[in-house]
């Protein structure tokens, strides 16, 4: 992820710069030249010149040494990558400064002096600690959140079309039915949110309205008719509104629409796109990795005093399990530790080539040359107490870097959500607001334990019990303690396949009677088909041997 804060790494391997100039995301002077400003506006005749005033972009003016025509650099700042991570370009010249051919003139999102920052350079020690960097887990310390050190912006963008349906137009507006004035402060009067609000999950960002069906009017509906005429027409709020568990800031808002020429897809009249910025700080549950494969999760933040801390008072900022290097053989990690912590002590940058890197010696006498212990481990005391640890500990500088699957993204929870109208089962993930699944697995494993009441309200009220969840809402909100749990609709499914085999299928309860398969419930769902689905459960075997015809009981009967 591109931080905030870039830093090139200590220990690199001598292409840094190539790598940083091919990703295009360097500006580069084409030509020598001395730069005139670092905040030009546009020429006249580009294209960039053309737009609104705030929108337009600043650039870098050079005006070259052989005397031809001055040169404009367009400098992006704050743009979105496919990753929702924020591309931007800082400008690392000054005004009359004199520059070379293929000097950089700003860095780009991941860059720093023109070399590829992808991270930060982080003081590490290896040794286990209380168990909180157990199977690749990350100890972290609280002052690399409070400096900033892996602090990114993401940017999210949120997109509604207005479009044409049977019962007439939808509408982009400000006035949304049965929504309060306080849920509408950030919009603006054309009813998309202003550049600047500060949302909330929830929160309307553009206000949007469709026409419903006419049903049947009752004769309170027919009266305001009468009197409002057309303003109490049916429409039903179909707003955009941030998801859950986002937030942020309106950095940007783009309004495409047929009657400015736009392009737009068959039947959408409006297209209206919405950036959101958040400025994330690393915590924990966010995912971590060095330059060798070594990934971890940060299990636990700890408040600087209690790091384990060196002999000048250093408190270290990171603790890795030295587990994790062994059975991996990624012994890199350990060289470049040594080299980036005598290269740290000396002040200078190393470049270690891929398969020409330095030997263990010329590591060895780095450390040495940096008055620092050949071995590369020093003695840490505890920071909570003081006390030395049993053993020397391997200390020194590791490139990190902060992955892209940070734990916002992917922290979930729900209490009651939407159901599948296939299986009638929870759906399932973040972005449908679903369950866990609960596998057959899980299920052996609470059958194992003896586990039942756990097991009969998975497999009935918390999955595709139609009328025994509701009947579990009703009793939490009421406050009982009761759990009516019925029959699931995955029993149903499965009796349905077995007629489909042409098997008869009779349940039968613990007393030998029969159990009736009611479709009673399905009233409870918003099946507004027009069809009864209703149907009387009866043995049919003697009407088929008396010959006697049987009563069409409802349209489906015939498909079935």
């Amino acid at each position: 992820v591109p931080l905030v804060v870039t830093e090139a790494p200590i220990v690199g391997t001598g292409m840094e710069s190539a790598a940083a100039k091919d990703s295009g995301e360097l500006i580069v002077a084409r030509v020598a030249g001395t730069v005139v400003s670092c905040a030009a506006p546009p020429p006249a005749d580009s294209a960039a010149a053309k737009l609104d005033s705030f929108k337009r972009e600043l650039g870098i003016l050079l005006k070259p040494d052989d005397g031809s025509a001055e040169q404009w650099y367009a400098v992006h700042k704050f743009e979105r990558s496919n990753q929702g991570t924020c591309l931007s370009q800082r400008v690392i010249v000054k005004a009359g400064d004199h520059v070379a051919a293929g000097t950089p003139m700003a860095d780009g999102p991941a860059t720093s002096e023109g070399e590829l920052a992808l991270g930060r350079n982080i003081l590490v020690a290896f040794m286990p600690w209380e168990g909180y960097n157990y199977e690749d887990a990350i100890l972290i310390s609280e002052s690399v959140v409070r400096e900033d050190k892996y602090t990114s912006i993401h940017i999210e963008e949120y997109e509604i079309e207005a479009r044409d349906t049977k019962l007439g137009p939808e509408e982009i507006t400000r006035d949304i039915p049965n929504v309060s004035d306080e849920t509408l402060k950030n919009l603006d009067e054309r009813g998309i949110v202003y550049i600047g609000a500060e949302v909330h999950p929830g929160d309307i960002l553009v206000g949007k309205i469709t026409p419903k069906g006419e049903s049947e009017l009752s004769a309170e509906e027919r009266l305001l008719r009468a009197i409002f005429g057309e303003k109490a027409r049916e429409v039903r709020d179909s707003s955009l509104r941030v998801p859950h568990g986002e937030r942020g800031i309106v950095v940007d808002v783009k309004i495409f629409s047929r009657e400015t020429k736009d392009e737009l897809a068959p039947g959408v009249n409006q297209l209206v796109r919405v950036y959101v910025a958040q400025k994330r700080k690393i915590a924990q549950g966010d995912k971590m990795a060095g330059r060798h494969g070594n990934k971890g999760v940060i299990a636990r933040i700890l408040p600087t005093e209690d790091m384990p801390y060196m002999p000048d008072g250093t408190p270290v900022e990171l603790v890795l399990n030295p587990l994790g290097v062994p059975s991996r053989m990624n012994l890199g990690q350990v060289l470049e530790t040594h080299l980036g912590w005598a290269a740290h002590a000396l002040g200078l940058k190393v470049a270690t080539p891929v398969f020409d890197g330095a030997s263990e010696e010329t590591i060895e006498a780095e450390l040495v040359r940096s008055g620092l212990p050949e071995s590369g481990k020093i003695t840490l005391r505890d920071g909570r107490h003081g006390e030395p640890f049993d053993h020397d500990v391997t200390v020194g500088y590791i490139y990190m870097l902060k992955l892209a699957h940070l734990v916002e993204d992917k922290i979930h929870a729900r209490s009651t959500g939407p159901y599948s109208l296939v299986t009638q089962q929870p759906l399932g993930g973040k972005a449908q607001f679903g369950g866990q699944r609960f596998g057959e697995m899980e299920v052996w494993a609470l059958e194992a334990y003896g586990a039942s009441h756990i097991l009969q309200e998975i497999l009935t009220v918390k999955s595709d019990d139609i009328v025994g969840r509701v009947k579990a809402y009703e009793a939490i909100v009421k406050g009982e303690n009761t759990l009516e749990a019925g029959i699931p609709e995955s029993f149903r499914v499965l009796v349905k396949e077995l007629e489909g085999l042409a098997l008869g299928v009779e349940i039968q309860s613990d007393g030998e009677k029969q159990v009736i398969l009611s479709e009673d419930d399905m009233s409870e769902m918003p099946l507004d088909l027009g069809i009864n689905l209703e149907r009387d459960e009866i043995d049919e075997s003697d009407q088929w041997a008396t010959g006697a015809p049987r009563a069409a009981q409802n349209p489906l009967d015939s498909l079935r």
